[in-house]
Formats: structure tokens, sequence, C-alpha cells
């Protein structure tokens, strides 16, 4: 008997679910708990395994359309068993983008061989699921992509301009004397972020619409203001510098600036609770723990996990904890958990080289604090008998975004003093 395909209860607040993009064609085998369709809810976009293994055998929910939990969107058969030939292509109707663009031709032996082979080389090469997911679809070795993101992570922009060049070339070649190889698809669709070309119109993905519409709620909700320090960071950036080799040695973790920070925020978030509070209707819920979220920027968008009871950790534990949730997030491995009951928000937009950034506030949370690049820059030393003098220092601008209805600004001035104070003049062992 055929196993059915559902569409699984991601939470309990979950009641439907957007399938993405399926992993599999009919006709193609499966493995049990192997990934074979993304979805996108409210809360998470995430990666659903097969539930069982065989051949994929009847796709019955199309790409871009949304069902409601529980749904059957497909149906694997037994090894063995023969797929009914009227059931090899997904009935329902194709998402108006997808509807207007040409299917990739299907892959010969030969190139199913080497795409076998280009994933796995692809699985120890720095990308997201999406840009391994772009380059099985073209057939293209992601060794040979130079990447230009953080660590040599090769982005989306990387490997659409590799395929691009890569068309170019082949459309100036001269023709071959034998039977054509399958072209590769010059202008890839993945439905969590679809390729702009100039004069496209293509429909927002599920995650860009509640990002859009979480934003302008914030806005109408909150009494947005916002107000920037400059810290100095050179005895931190320093301490990293002399301890990171031998603190990835001993905890098998790499050592980042975020822990600092958070744990900075942790300390002025226990002296001013107020900044960790949330308005219930006229009412202030002040909250027990410190449940971090901490913004995780996607190659399709962005998602902000959360690091539960954060004050209960120490330095390790919050690096540990931020790089799981990261790479989680990064790999469709979060749930609905992991997202929700945040009760103050950091947002790091200087790892793209912003000097600071104005972030809007992730409700319910009543702040939101902006990490600004870490820079070389010249600044006045006052030394303890009080001559001045200059030096170059490591500089980073923090700013905070405040609900004015909970927050006064005295306290948001306060609260980020403490926080540029223990910076400044760190003094917890890391671990």
């Amino acid at each position: 008997m055929p196993t059915d395909v559902i569409m699984p209860q991601m939470g309990e607040s979950i009641f439907e679910g957007t399938i993405t993009k399926w992993l599999k064609k009919p006709g193609d085998k499966v493995q049990r708990d192997e990934p074979l369709f993304e979805i996108s809810t409210d809360k998470v976009d995430a990666e659903i395994p097969a539930p069982a293994s065989g051949v994929l055998q009847e796709i019955k929910v199309a790409e871009g359309n949304t069902v409601q939990v529980n749904t059957i969107v497909g149906t694997i058969s037994a090894d063995g068993e023969s797929a009914d030939p009227t059931k090899t292509s997904a009935p329902a109707p194709q998402a108006p983008a997808a509807a207007e663009r040409k299917e990739p031709p299907k892959p010969s032996a030969s190139s199913v061989s080497n795409r076998q082979e280009v994933e796995t080389h692809d699985e120890d090469v720095r990308s997201s699921p999406l840009v391994r997911k772009i380059a099985r679809e073209n057939n293209v070795d992601l060794s040979h992509i130079t990447g230009s993101g953080l660590g040599g992570r090769i982005t989306k922009q990387d490997i659409m301009a590799y395929i691009e060049k890569g068309s170019a070339t082949a459309s100036t070649a001269p023709a071959p004397t034998g039977p054509a190889p399958a072209a590769p698809v010059s202008r890839p669709t993945p439905p969590a972020a679809p390729s702009a070309i100039p004069g496209d119109l293509v429909p927002m993905s599920q995650m860009r619409k509640i990002i859009a519409q979480r934003m302008i709620e914030s806005r109408r909700t909150s009494a947005h203001v916002h107000c920037m320090f400059e810290v100095d960071l050179t005895r931190i950036v320093n301490l990293r510098n002399q301890l990171k080799q031998g603190f990835e040695q001993r905890n098998g973790a790499r050592l980042t600036f975020m822990p600092f920070f958070v744990r900075a925020a942790i300390i002025a978030l226990q002296q001013f609770p107020v900044v960790n509070a949330s308005l219930e209707g006229e009412n202030v819920r002040y909250h027990r723990h410190v449940n971090a979220g901490i913004a995780v920027a996607l190659d399709w968008g962005l998602i902000v996990p959360v690091l539960k009871s954060a004050d209960e950790l120490n330095f390790l534990g919050l690096q540990r904890g931020i790089s799981d949730l990261g790479e989680r997030a990064r790999t469709k491995k979060l749930m609905p958990q992991d997202v929700e009951g945040s009760t103050f928000t950091i947002t790091n937009p200087g790892q793209f080289g912003a000097v600071f950034g104005l972030p809007i506030i992730n409700q319910p949370n009543s702040a939101i604090m902006g990490v600004g690049g870490i820079t070389k820059q010249p600044m006045v030393i006052t030394d303890r008998e009080g001559n001045d003098s200059i030096a170059i220092r490591s500089v980073v601008h923090l700013t905070l975004g405040y609900d004015h209805r909970l927050i006064d600004g005295a306290i948001a001035d306060q609260f980020m003093a403490l926080v540029k104070k223990t910076l400044e003049n760190w003094s917890e062992e890391i671990g």
C-alpha cells in the first residue's frame, strides 16, 4: 500500500503551511527521513523528511499552494510497486511565476551521475541549502565558485553570476557536431527566493510576506525611538585574538563576538528590567528570564531564533546556543518553539559592513539592540593622570531601538551606558 505524505503539524499554533519546493519528482526513489519537500509557515521555513522509503508516486499539492495541516500532499509507493503512469506529474496548477517559465530539461543518465558527484562534494563547501539546490538544478560544482560572503561563503548572487557567465560562454562557443547535451537552465527560480531579472514580476515568497506584515505591524504598534553609543572594543578584540584558537580546541566551538554582546545586554537587562518587559494592554509584563532573540540573515529572508533563559547560561553556553540556532536557521531545521517567546532581540547588521543600523522592534519586545561593524579608528585616550593621547582603537557602534510608550530616554541611555561599560571593561572568564 502506498504511504501518504502529509502536511505536518509544526506546532500547536500552526494550522496551515505552504509548499515552497518539492525536492523530488514523481518516479524518484526516496529514503526514509530524506528531505522530500520544503514548507513555509507563519513561524519557520523547514525541510520535511520522507515518512518511508520507496518511490515518490504522486504529488497531490503543487509548489506554491497552501493547505491545512494533516492534508495529504503526496504518496510514496513501496520499492517494487509500479507507479501509476497517470500520476507522474503534479496535478495542481503552478504558482503564477512558475507557470510563466520553462521547465528544465530532464537530465540524462550521465548528467545524473555527474550531479550525484557534485552533490557529494558540495556538502563540504560553505553555502546555504538554497545555493546547493540551484547548483544541483544546474549541475554546477560549487568548488569552482569563489564565495563573496563571510568566511568565503557562497551566496545566491555568486552562483547566479557564475551560471549567467557560463550561459554567455556557451552561447558564443561553436556548435558541437555530436548530439547536443542537456542545456543548463539559465534562469532557475527557487520558490523561496526567485531570481529577479530586470523587467520581471515575481510573487513574494511566503517568508517575505510574513516579514512585510510584521514590520508594518511593529511600526504601527510601537513608538520607535533610537539611541546610539560608541564602544571601545579593543580589550575584547585583543582577548578574542589571544584565546580563540585554544577556545575552539577545548570546546569544539568557534569564538565569535556575539556572546560578548549578548552577555553585556543580559547584565544590563537585569539592572533595567523594563527593557526586558512587554506591554499587555494597559499592563506591563516583567519577564522572569531573558529570552534572547538573535536575528539571522538568510539568503531567502530573515528569521529570529530565540535562546531561551539566556540569563542562566555561562559564556560557553551562550556561544554554543547562538551557533546552534544560527546553523539550524540556515539549514531549515528550526521548529516553531525555536522562534517563539523572545523578550529582547539583538541584530548584527555590522557583519555586512554597516557602521550601525536603526532596527525595527521585534514584537512583542520593547527593545532591540543593533550591533554595527567593528572598525579601527583614532580615538582620544585619557590616562589616570588626565593626560590625553590619540591611539588606534577597535570601535563598534551599538544602537538601541526602544518603545517610548514603555521605556523613557533616560532609561534607554542608562541601559546602553551599562552595556558600553561592561564591554569596555570586560572581566568575565570565557571558558
